[in-house]
């Protein structure tokens, strides 16, 4: 099958999406980890999640990118839709469903 652009951008969408809830989840955690001192101790809880959806959402996005394993494509760019650009993981969502069929 021929290579279209989808999986690309997709890709693309995915890790700029992981990469900006990855650096939110490390500011929403650094501030709950002085959180005691402000009242918000649990902004903690918050941040560990988000990091770890990011990450999740970069490594999806670079096999998007390489055509491989659609299923955890797919996988991180729902959790791109996480963060504060969920945009992004809503369009790498649907350019990876259009491209299903380009991966191996």
């Amino acid at each position: 099958m021929e290579k279209t652009w989808k999986p690309t951008v997709a890709g693309i969408l995915a890790i700029i999406g992981g990469a900006i809830g990855t650096i939110s989840g490390i500011v929403v955690a650094a501030v709950g980890s002085i959180g005691w001192f402000l009242g918000m101790p649990w902004f903690s809880a918050i941040g560990a999640p988000l990091i770890i959806l990011g990450v999740v959402a970069i490594v999806g996005g670079i096999y998007a990118f390489k055509r491989k394993i659609w299923g955890l494509a797919l996988a991180g760019s729902i959790c791109a839709l996480v963060g504060p650009l969920g945009l992004l993981g809503l369009l790498a969502i649907i350019f990876v469903s259009l491209g299903k069929g380009e991966f191996e």
